[in-house]
């Protein structure tokens, strides 16, 4: 049984957006045509809470996309996104939610950022994600989204420390930065996350 992981596609993670992914919204059609090929589709939306303490614009004098040491992590900063029920961190009008039994709302504690779609930054708390997929029988999962370097990045690398097979869909994410790209797609492949286009790794 395998599930199709939608990371964060979400209106300001895409152009336009006041976080956005280069070419995100290119991604759409495929998306799309990827679900029927799979057992279970899930959604994840970042969600933070106005005020977030991973913006920029909480802590004065600091740069947007600088980075401090919060809560005893590094926090990058980042301009203010997907505000809990703004325009912005509602998903693509376009994407195809037919096949998508749930959605997972992520970074919604306002002191703790939350890259992946299982644990917030620290691994303090747990989406639920994880026992949700163990619980419709799921063994393998395929991560999709945005962005390559970050959210895609470490739900794959937490989906393989909890125990799935996993395969990062190359043509089905876009990423931020190319150099931060190779070294999440290096870091990947030396845990056993299958990268590469989904023709390739689907089959394999």
């Amino acid at each position: 049984m395998t599930a199709l992981l939608l990371i964060d596609f979400q209106l300001d993670f895409l152009p336009g957006g006041s976080l956005a992914v280069p070419e995100g919204d290119a991604l759409l059609p495929l998306l799309n045509d990827l679900q029927p090929r799979f057992d279970l589709v899930v959604a994840t939306q970042d969600w933070h809470p106005a005020g977030h303490r991973s913006f920029a614009s909480t802590h004065p004098g600091q740069p947007v996309f600088g980075e401090i040491t919060w809560q005893g992590l590094p926090q990058r900063l980042w301009p203010d996104h997907c505000v809990q029920g703004s325009a912005g961190a509602g998903l693509h009008p376009g994407l195809n939610l037919d096949r998508v039994e749930a959605i997972f709302r992520k970074g919604t504690d306002p002191e703790l950022d939350s890259y992946s779609a299982f644990f917030d930054n620290g691994h303090r708390r747990a989406t639920g994600l994880s026992a949700y997929l163990r619980a419709r029988g799921i063994t393998r999962v395929a991560v999709a989204g945005l962005a390559s370097d970050y959210c895609v990045y470490f739900t794959a690398k937490d989906a393989r420390a909890e125990g799935f097979e996993v395969a990062v869909l190359e043509d089905a994410t876009r990423g931020i930065n190319p150099e931060s790209i190779a070294a999440a797609k290096a870091d990947l492949l030396a845990q056993g996350v299958r990268v590469g286009p989904s023709t390739t790794v689907l089959t394999a």
